[in-house]
Parts: structure tokens; C-alpha cells; sequence
């Protein structure tokens, strides 16, 4: 977490003469789940984005529900930056100790790490001066690569020396980003 931070104060100090906006996706953070953000300009038309989404839950119900995911997005504006359709395109990576989906009714759950590809969509409103509001959602393939343990035993449940493979193509990203102009 320390590193993150390090990374959007390096970001951010680095892009001083460009208009960059900090992030906070209000949905999520609804759910206990932050996801934050920087946002700066690279072009007449481009900006680069970065955020971060994690979920401290160590468990819930028992069950865990740990992960982090990290973002960095090249976005088009197809209108002007920071107003309008935009659409991006990213690459990230994740850290995870979380029960599939598809394992909900079991003692079993996953730990690991993954990346991913995709893009995004969003529309951008000017509130104000400062203010911004971005709407987007985003998708594309995750590749984890993971180790599953039963919760009982501690065990692994599968037959795998290293590392369990698994692929999906997914919508894995979105809401409404409350954004604040910084200069």
C-alpha cells in the first residue's frame, strides 16, 4: 500500500503543468471497497489514468474476500478531456484471496495474483471548476493463477505442483468516480 501511494505522488508531482484530477469511485466506497484514482493530461485528446481497488475484507461469513487489483489506463476523449465519451484501453494486476464464485455453497477458496486486458467506456461531466464526475465501466480477460485450500483443513484441494490456471473474459470494472481538479 505504502508503494501505491508512492506511485500517485510521483505521478502527480510529475504532471504539475497538466491538469490532473485525484478519484474516488463513490460506489464503491459505498461498499467498503475503495477505489481511488489519478488522472492527468498527456495529450490534446489523451490523458492517462490510474487507479487502485481493494477490498481489506480478511473474511466474511468465514469466507475471504480479500483482493487488490491495479489499473493504469491510456483514455481517448472523443470530445474534449475530461468532458464527454471517452473510451481506454489498460493492462493490470491483481492479488487475491477470495472464493470464486462458482465454490459459494463450499469450504474452498483461492489465493494468487493475475493480470488482465481490457477496455473501458465512460462519460465524463464537469460540475464545476474543481469538480468532475466519471461514469465508466470496463471489462475484458483476467488470467489468475492461483492456489486453492479448503477452509477446513487448510489443505489444497487440488492435484497442482504450482500454480493453478484460470482464464475469463468479464466485465471487472466500474461506477461513478467523484473527481477533484488538484491544479
Amino acid at each position: 500500500m505504502k508503494k501505491l501511494i508512492v506511485l500517485i505522488i510521483l505521478i502527480s508531482s510529475a504532471t504539475l503543468s497538466a491538469q490532473t484530477y485525484v478519484k474516488v469511485n463513490a460506489f464503491t466506497t459505498i461498499l467498503t471497497i475503495p477505489n481511488v484514482g489519478i488522472e492527468t493530461s498527456i495529450g490534446k485528446k489523451s490523458t492517462f489514468h490510474f487507479d487502485a481497488l481493494a477490498s481489506f475484507w480478511k473474511s466474511i461469513n468465514g469466507k475471504p474476500r480479500e483482493f487488490y487489483t491495479f489499473t493504469p489506463e491510456y483514455r481517448y476523449h472523443f470530445k474534449e478531456k475530461y468532458n464527454g465519451f471517452y473510451a481506454g484501453a489498460h493492462i493490470g494486476a491483481s492479488i487475491f484471496n477470495f472464493q470464486k464464485w462458482n465454490y459459494l455453497n463450499t469450504n474452498l477458496y483461492e489465493k494468487g495474483f493475475g493480470y488482465f486486458a481490457g477496455a473501458t467506456i465512460g462519460y465524463q461531466v464537469k460540475v464545476n471548476e474543481k469538480f468532475m464526475i466519471d461514469c465508466f465501466l470496463g471489462g475484458g480477460w483476467h488470467q489468475g493463477f492461483y492456489k486453492g485450500y479448503d477452509l477446513t483443513t487448510g489443505e489444497r484441494y487440488e492435484n497442482v505442483k504450482n500454480y493453478n490456471k484460470s482464464g475469463e473474459s468479464l466485465p471487472y470494472r466500474g461506477g461513478v468516480m467523484v473527481s477533484y481538479k488538484i491544479n
